[in-house]
């Protein structure tokens, strides 16, 4: 029986042994030292004893006579084996006594059938006579207090030749995600701890018998923090990728870095611990370490080559746990490692700055954004950041969306705005920002209602947007037409960025006369070349930076940087065609080579100009080198084209292999058939290849050729052949001094 785990230390003399072996009437006292801080007692009517790893496995094994105390391993003794394979020992004269009968002590069983057994002694040791094996022994003094740290065990050669420096890991060891050179202990780890331990285990003269521990062993020693014992569990063999059953199939690694036991982690990955093993909630050790606000353990395993992008069951990655608890340091040190990912979206399709919104972590969200943070992607209900910083009444983050150009009219599902949920919330400082800002009190949701009917009527609230609203009454019969919203989105969810559609100007209606798409699309067969197996791909292992990527040479050079950008130096006069990587290649989803295939991820606006009809211009500002977005249509032959009357929304693969091919964007197309001529542009065409390599039917995607401010129209240069063909029905409209083709029409 173990009694539960007592703070206080022993003093010296108890920090031996305390067993008693007996034999042939003589007793001996075991002089080994004390490794585990639990007490074991064979029966309650026996003082606890602490023991050396040695008397606590014959304490298991029932080599301790349950009526004196004593260890039966030599001399003469009874022995009980009612199962066969398991012995009892007990001194006969201990046996328990019924009705003139005996029992085994142990096990209650008849010891009529118990044996008498001899085991000879294999050399001698200090004794003391006893002249009556029976009588009982003097009371053994109680321990009140155990110490607070066991002996340290001794460890193979292999582990004790590296004392000085932690155990270099092997490449068969390693789970694979170590980039470079191996993980270091002088300058990842606290030194002198771990040092000092490995110095310990290499001592000669602290050798005891090895103890079978099960493997969950593993897991408990990692979450306890003890250091020593987790070594002496890796030294022996047990598996530092176990599961454990009834913590969510966790392994050693989750419950280390979930405590933070940095040191504990460095042994468990030197050890081969997978770094990206998931429990079943699908989290890694590196999303519970950043969960439980461990920074110097989310250091270490980053430097260890633990994956930032992955996502558990909600969709949730490590930074989304961090930015919903708050967790200022772990956040800035995630997003100075990976800033390509303070946008990804969890399965509700929130972004961690959303969460950091609605639990009111405010300087978390001026970090986020500053670091690029994106106000206005939607979660699958529509809200964007302002509609939660609304709902959770904060209204300095309110000004501060506001200030990153936040969208105050944005809509959701419902088609509440903003203001709608402030004045729903009962929040007045909210209300009246929005109020400051412009909000449009009059504004209706899809229940018929304005920010007015949701409030409590004669509340605080309520009598700010009644008196807006008698201002804004009054003010609207001198008040010029504004821009009205035809649209809250013209790609009907297809794009991850939604695409409004304003008018200012006229009494135009949003187009309607095309259907949109996100993908180009055939109504006749083309036989384009999809097979997987003639794709030329990569085998890298990391994001495909290197000038070994396969998919890389085949562009030249891989011409994105980290943020997905084209180079300054990108030939913009005879661009390149690139190659992405594609789903041949072994690299991770998220590699540096792929940007086109993720589509749209900037802020557009449809709008109606004042001389152009329709166009397309930017809600942020841009720098160069963005991907904006493509040019999506049916794929047709050029004599097909040909035959087709209305020839304005054509643009031609110029491949120059094989049959010409073009796009047509008249009756299927996507936001790119609205972006208008600009004679000084500032987008520019680039020919790419992401899922199929068949050169005749190359993917156009539009790029910045310079940087680009918010609210400025995006314009292409169509080129001289469209202008000579054209120049007979109309003229440029672009309104550029360096306009080349505004007179072309006389």
């Amino acid at each position: 029986m173990e009694t539960p785990h007592s703070g206080g230390s022993l003093s010296t003399q108890d920090q031996t042994c305390m067993a008693m072996e007996s034999t042939d009437g003589m007793l001996s006292r075991c002089q080994r030292r004390v490794m585990k801080q639990e007490m074991m007692r064979p029966s309650n009517t026996v003082h606890l004893l602490v023991l050396c790893e040695d008397h606590r496995a014959g304490m298991v094994k029932h080599q301790c006579c349950p009526g004196c105390g004593l260890f039966c391993r030599e001399g003469t003794f009874m022995e009980c084996r009612p199962y066969g394979s398991i012995s009892h020992r007990f001194h006969r004269v201990c046996a328990s006594i019924l009705k003139d009968r005996r029992f085994c002590p142990h096990c209650g069983e008849d010891a009529t059938g118990a044996k008498e057994v001899t085991v000879s002694k294999p050399e001698p040791s200090p004794s003391v006579p006893r002249s009556n094996p029976g009588l009982s022994l003097p009371a053994v003094p109680t321990v009140a207090a155990l110490p607070s740290a066991p002996a340290t065990p001794a460890v193979p050669q292999t582990l004790r030749a590296k004392k000085s420096s932690e155990p270099q890991r092997s490449r068969e060891q390693s789970p694979s995600r170590l980039k470079g050179e191996a993980v270091s202990t002088a300058d990842r780890l606290p030194k002198e701890s771990l040092e000092t331990i490995l110095m310990a285990l290499d001592d000669e003269n602290l050798k005891p018998k090895k103890v079978k521990y099960p493997t969950r062993q593993l897991y408990i020693s990692a979450k306890q923090g003890e250091l020593q014992k987790v070594i002496h569990l890796l030294v022996d063999g047990k598996d530092p990728n176990f599961l454990m059953e009834g913590q969510n199939k966790r392994t050693p690694l989750h419950a280390a870095a979930a405590e933070g036991h940095q040191e504990i982690c460095h042994m468990l990955v030197q050890a081969g611990a997978n770094l990206d093993m998931s429990d079943e909630e699908q989290k890694t050790p590196l999303m519970a370490a950043c969960e439980n606000n461990h920074l110097e353990t989310v250091k270490y395993l980053l430097r260890a080559g633990a994956a930032v992008s992955h996502k558990d069951i909600m969709g949730f990655t490590c930074l989304h746990l961090a930015a919903k608890l708050g967790h200022y340091d772990v956040v800035h040190h995630l997003i100075s490692k990976a800033s390509k990912h303070i946008n990804c979206q969890d399965d509700g399709g929130w972004t961690p700055i959303t969460w950091a919104i609605e639990y009111k972590h405010k300087e978390l969200v001026h970090l986020l954004l500053t670091r690029g943070a994106d106000v206005n992607i939607r979660d699958k209900e529509q809200n964007v950041c302002l509609h939660w910083a609304a709902l959770s009444g904060c209204d300095d983050v309110a000004q501060a969306l506001l200030e990153a150009r936040c969208d105050l009219d944005a809509v959701n599902v419902h088609g509440d705005s903003p203001l709608h949920v402030a004045a729903r919330e009962n929040h007045l400082e909210c209300v009246m920002l929005f109020l400051s800002r412009g909000a449009d009190v009059s504004q209706r949701n899809r229940e018929g209602q304005t920010a007015l009917d949701c409030c409590v009527y004669s509340s605080k609230v309520w009598t700010a947007l009644n008196t807006n609203k008698k201002l804004t009454d009054a003010r609207r019969g001198r008040d010029c037409v504004g821009e009205r919203v035809l649209s809250r989105d013209v790609s009907r969810g297809y794009e991850a960025v939604p695409i409004p559609c304003v008018n200012g100007v006229d009494s135009e209606p949003c187009p309607e006369n095309f259907k949109y798409i996100p993908d180009n699309c055939v109504t006749s067969p083309l036989n384009i070349d999809k097979d997987i197996t003639h794709l030329q791909h990569c085998s890298c292992t990391d994001d495909c930076s290197s000038s070994t990527c396969m998919c890389g040479q085949l562009s030249l050079r891989c011409w994105y940087d980290t943020e997905g950008r084209l180079p300054l130096d990108f030939c913009q006069r005879e661009p390149p065609v690139l190659f992405e990587c594609n789903h041949a290649c072994s690299c991770w989803r998220n590699c540096r080579n792929r940007v086109v295939q993720n589509g749209l991820r900037v802020r557009l606006q449809l709008f109606r100009t004042q001389k152009m009809g329709w166009g397309v211009r930017v809600m942020q500002d841009i720098p160069q080198g963005a991907f904006i977005c493509e040019y999506v249509g049916e794929i047709i032959t050029d004599a097909e084209a040909d035959k087709r009357e209305n020839d304005s929304f054509l643009f031609t693969l110029d491949n120059k292999v094989g049959d010409v091919h073009c796009i047509d964007a008249r009756l299927f197309g996507n936001i790119g058939r609205f972006i208008n001529h600009l004679c000084e542009p500032n987008l520019l065409a680039v020919r790419v290849f992401t899922m199929h390599q068949d050169l005749r039917f190359p993917r156009i995607a539009f790029f910045s050729s310079r940087p680009i401010k918010a609210g400025d129209q995006l314009g292409l240069d169509y080129g001289d052949h469209y202008w000579r063909v054209k120049s007979k029905y109309f003229s440029c409209q672009c309104g550029s001094l360096k306009c080349r083709y505004l007179s072309s029409s006389r």
